[in-house]
Order: C-alpha cells, then structure tokens, then sequence
C-alpha cells in the first residue's frame, strides 16, 4: 500500500494557491473531457507505458492521470498503479473505466505540485499530457524527482509548443481570463530545453523523441473545432470570458480558421496532426 503524506487539496485551503487550484479543478470538470479520451486521445497512454517499459510489480505513480489514460494500461501490464489528478470528476471517470475492465488501481486526488507521497516511492513516474497543465513548472517538475526512487525512471509525454494543441493554446490565449502569477505556458513541457532546464542533473532524458497523434474522427474540420468548444475545459474557460468581454464571435472566428488551417486531410474527411514529446528519464 503507497503511503500518503499528509499534503492534499483541503490542506491548501489557507494557502494562496487555494483559488488557482479551485478554479483549475472547476475549469477540468467541466465539458467532458472524458468523451475526448474515448474519442481519439486514448492512443496516447499505451505510447508512454510501452516507452516507460512498465512491467509487473512496479510501483507506479501517474501524475495528473484524468481518466487513466495511462494508468490503466499500466495497470494492464502488471504495475502496482496509484492514479493522482485534482479533479475527482475525472477519477470518478477513471476509476469506472478500470472496474470495468476488471483492474485495481489506488486513485487519489492530489495537486502535482504538492504531492501527498513519500520521498522515493515510485519505480516509474509518469504523466500523459496531464502534469504540463500545472502551472508553476519548476515545482511539479521537482515533486516528480522527489517522489521517484534513485534509478527510477520518469516518463512524460506533452504536447509540443509547435504543434497544433501548441498552437491552439496559444489562439485561445488573448480571450482566456489572465494567467496567474508565474505561471508557464504548459506546452513548454513539450520542450527539450525546457525539460533540461527544470530537471538538470536529476534526471537523465537520454533521447527525447517528437512523434505526432493522427486524428481522423471527424469529418469535417471545424467539427474538430465545435469539439473543443463543447468538452475541453481550457477552451470553455475562454469562451466564457469571450462572453463576459462581448468577444465571442472574435473566438469563433478565430477557432474556424485554427481548424481550417491544421487539416490535413481531404474534403469529407479532415485528418489532424498533434505532435508531442516523449521523454523517459532516469532518476539520479
């Protein structure tokens, strides 16, 4: 049984951070992000464990798990698995998934940057496009290398700044509420000098790799687009400020021509490119 530190979410109720994170777990409960998963994100999760090399008996730990899109395969493999996110919504989700698939996972709410764990817990560490949405990098970045034993290894897969979500983040930017202090974009993570900057000598990422998630479930671009605006918690939050700012028709202008310009594929048919980093690491 992983043990608990006694840092968790109601802990952080008197701390300054307390609102930003309230809002952070508002922001990803609402929509369904869960349907996103289901619809074309799910290939992502068995990418990372198959690059972790998770086998049975590891003490994993997936930070800013969601749903389990990595969890759970890692759980399939064999790993003894502990799924952390800040939204109990999507663990709720998550733990669903894996009852019905017959696994057994431990699921605790958590903040990434103040992890209830002990120092040296983990053999893996591991996040799928999860802890790269908390927003004060060096922090996460640091509890990822305290919670993994020495020799452990870390396994991070994020979306990249040049690529599309990349690009998305950045066309939603100007009509989203302001970003908090010291706050980092989170495609940063998606980065290799950024990972070398936050991590340094703790962590040895010998060969980062960029590789691309083809989405093909739409038929027509902007339908991508429509998608986002009706499950993902980032875009949601802009078009809520869009509203309050009398700006809304700018930001569905401005995502029509984001989904036009990113297809790649062909009339009746749209085809999408997400590329992402994929970096595994050693523990020193």
């Amino acid at each position: 049984m992983t043990e608990l530190r006694s840092t968790s979410p109601s802990d952080l109720q008197g701390s300054p951070d307390a609102e930003l994170k309230a809002s952070h777990r508002a922001m990803w409960a609402s929509g369904d992000y869960p349907s996103m998963v289901e619809t074309w994100l799910l290939p992502l999760g068995p990418r990372l464990v198959g690059a972790c090399a998770i086998a049975p008996g590891m003490r994993v730990l997936d930070v800013a798990a969601g749903t389990g899109n990595a969890s759970l395969p890692a759980a399939q493999a064999g790993a003894e698995v502990t799924a952390s996110d800040l939204t109990p919504e999507l663990l709720e989700t998550g733990q669903r998934r894996a009852d019905a698939a017959g696994l057994a996972l431990t699921w605790v709410e958590a903040d990434a940057e103040h992890l209830p764990f002990e120092d040296a817990s983990f053999d893996v560490v591991i996040s799928a496009i999860g802890v790269m949405f908390a927003p004060h990098h060096e922090q996460a970045a640091s509890e990822l290398v305290r919670v993994c034993r020495p020799g452990g290894r870390i396994g991070l897969l994020s979306w990249t700044p040049e690529g599309m979500i990349g690009a998305l983040l950045r066309t939603i930017g100007p009509f989203a509420p302001p970003p908090p202090p010291g706050a980092q974009p989170p495609p940063l993570w998606g980065s290799e000098a950024h990972l070398t900057e936050l991590f340094g000598a703790d962590v040895d990422f010998a060969t980062p790799t960029r590789d691309v998630l083809e989405v093909t479930a739409f038929e027509r671009p902007r339908e991508f687009g429509e998608h986002f605006k009706a499950r993902y918690g980032p875009t949601i939050a802009a078009r809520a400020n869009a509203r309050r700012d009398g700006r809304e028709a700018e930001l569905e202008a401005a995502l029509d021509r984001f989904c036009d310009e990113w297809d790649r594929g062909t009339p009746g048919q749209a085809r999408f490119e997400l590329e992402y980093l994929l970096a595994v690491g050693t523990r020193a």
